[in-house]
């Protein structure tokens, strides 16, 4: 993607860090100026605490760094960016009651007469979200307004703003459509020809070859490879990464369905959610594709009860007809929902793997009316066990893991908890190939048990691996349907031909 001009940008040597326990141990990076550094792994392989220490948000244990020639220990994120580190963080540092150009230059306000230039700083906020394909967006809107995809591209504006010598981007599209993800690479490119090097933190195989000078490996926190871009196999960055075979996530046929599990019925909210009618039977997974703003994530949460309808009615089995005016009627009903910001709005991040586990399992176990702490430890750990987290122990925060045993748990919750449906809204987004294929494999055992699965997705290869159908949304509207074995220039098309609008697109959520 670069030239390699050979010179070293950013040198880390020896670098450990623990927390509960070691995260990485004696890691050794060597970033050069002007190119794309890769770095992959395992969710927990500690690929984001090593980026995290580079951009001084946590510090190492023991190691050294150097940035040019010189020694490079930032206190701060606010150091490392002053030594031109500048960090975009997969979890991402934004302030949703404040405006998009308030979020953008927050610590830069320009001033005019010892106030802050209200004009000034509109016409900078303009500039930069124009550079990530936001310019149609009023800087002055709340970023509560925005999606999840969005805020992404909030955040990665407020770093391309920025004069810096190392970029580093933790899982940058995660959240990001394939046009979002083709303009930031666009821009990294600029960068990268400009001698900006860049250490791109990402679980996308299918990036690499767009992306990627040289990839690094990690395992268990330990350095295991490191390879040209364009020299090595999918099939071998998944061993490297996993300690085993790449696994088989593909379907070659759809399972037999039975009956309808899950019925939704001229749904309407606002411009959002637009007389949407669609059925999800017993033993199927269907899919919802569509471009940011097609109304995804919005639909899931109208079914859910998060978000209010005005109008229409969902129906779980043979239950009553109507409308879900709360998440608990939803739960009651036999629907879970995998939110598309789990922690946020899926995880109690303070407190232990075992409490947010065991959530919704309704009256703890008790004997002789106190709660029975054995029985809820030992259900704890059957989730633990089926769902393979990865963590110290049943007590570890939740917070403390890394996202895809994040993913697992809240899966492992709504498994527990016997749902019927279980809406999905981008379940695998920031999961390694191998929490991916788990991922996946229980949702198919759970629609192989009689379930019934309606999942968004933005990845095409995600939709195609897992889904018996895939449903096509565009401006909050259902406006194609597919059956296995479709192809993705048509999914694409049809999403694409149907497109909202910018003036309606410009409103509200971003699925």
């Amino acid at each position: 993607m670069s030239r390699d001009s050979g010179s070293v940008a950013l040198r880390a040597e020896g670098i450990s860090k623990a927390w509960s326990t070691p995260v990485l141990d004696r890691v050794s990076l060597e970033l050069r100026a002007g190119e794309v550094h890769v770095l992959m792994g395992s969710n927990g392989a500690g690929k984001s605490t090593l980026a995290a220490i580079l951009g001084g948000i946590v510090p190492a244990d023991s190691g050294r760094m150097t940035l040019g020639t010189l020694p490079h220990a930032p206190r701060s994120r606010a150091a490392a960016e002053t030594a031109g580190v500048v960090m975009v963080l997969q979890e991402m540092n934004l302030f949703p009651g404040m405006s998009l150009a308030e979020n953008l230059f927050l610590d830069r306000l320009p001033h005019r007469g010892g106030l802050v230039d209200r004009a000034a700083l509109h016409r900078r906020a303009g500039v930069a979200l124009e550079r990530v394909g936001l310019g149609d967006l009023d800087p002055r809107m709340p970023l509560v307004r925005l999606g999840v995809g969005q805020r992404q591209l909030v955040e990665i504006a407020r770093a391309l703003d920025r004069r810096c010598r190392v970029l580093i981007l933790d899982e940058p599209t995660a959240a990001l459509s394939a046009r979002e993800s083709d303009l930031l690479f666009d821009h990294v490119r600029r960068l990268v020809g400009e001698g900006v090097s860049v250490v791109y933190v990402t679980h996308r195989l299918d990036e690499l070859p767009r992306i990627a000078n040289r990839i690094s490996v990690l395992r268990d926190g330990r350095f295991v490879a490191e390879h040209l871009g364009g020299t090595v196999s999918p099939g071998r960055l998944i061993e490297e990464m996993s300690g085993r075979a790449s696994p088989q996530d593909s379907m070659t046929a759809s399972p037999p369905t039975g009956e309808v599990v899950l019925a939704v019925t001229g749904l309407e909210r606002g411009a959002r959610v637009r007389s949407v009618s669609l059925e999800v039977r017993s033993g199927e997974v269907v899919g919802l594709a569509g471009l940011v703003g097609a109304g995804r994530t919005e639909l899931l949460r109208t079914i859910f009860g998060a978000d209010p309808a005005s109008a229409g009615s969902v129906r779980v089995g043979d239950g009553r007809v109507g409308l879900h005016r709360s998440p608990r009627q939803a739960v009651a009903a036999g629907i879970g929902m995998l939110p598309e910001d789990r922690r946020h709005d899926g995880l109690l991040l303070g407190q232990a793997m075992r409490v947010n586990a065991l959530l919704l399992a309704g009256k703890p176990p008790a004997r002789r009316g106190w709660i029975d702490r054995a029985a809820e430890r030992e259900a704890a750990e059957v989730i633990r066990t089926t769902m393979e987290v990865d963590c110290t122990s049943i007590e570890q925060p939740v917070g403390q893991l890394s996202g895809g045993n994040q993913q697992k748990v809240v899966l492992g919750r709504w498994l527990a908890a016997g749902c019927r449906v279980l809406l999905c809204d981008e379940p695998t987004r920031g999961v390694d190939a191998a929490a991916k294929g788990t991922i996946h494999r229980l949702l198919r055992e759970f629609v192989g048990r009689g379930g019934g699965v309606l999942l968004a997705s933005g990845e095409l290869a995600e939709l195609r691996a897992i889904c018996d159908r895939v449903l096509v949304m565009a401006g909050g509207k259902i406006v194609a349907e597919f059956q296995r074995g479709w192809s993705d220039e048509a999914v694409t098309a049809a999403a694409f031909e149907s497109a909202v609008p910018p003036s309606v697109e410009k409103a509200g959520h971003s699925s």
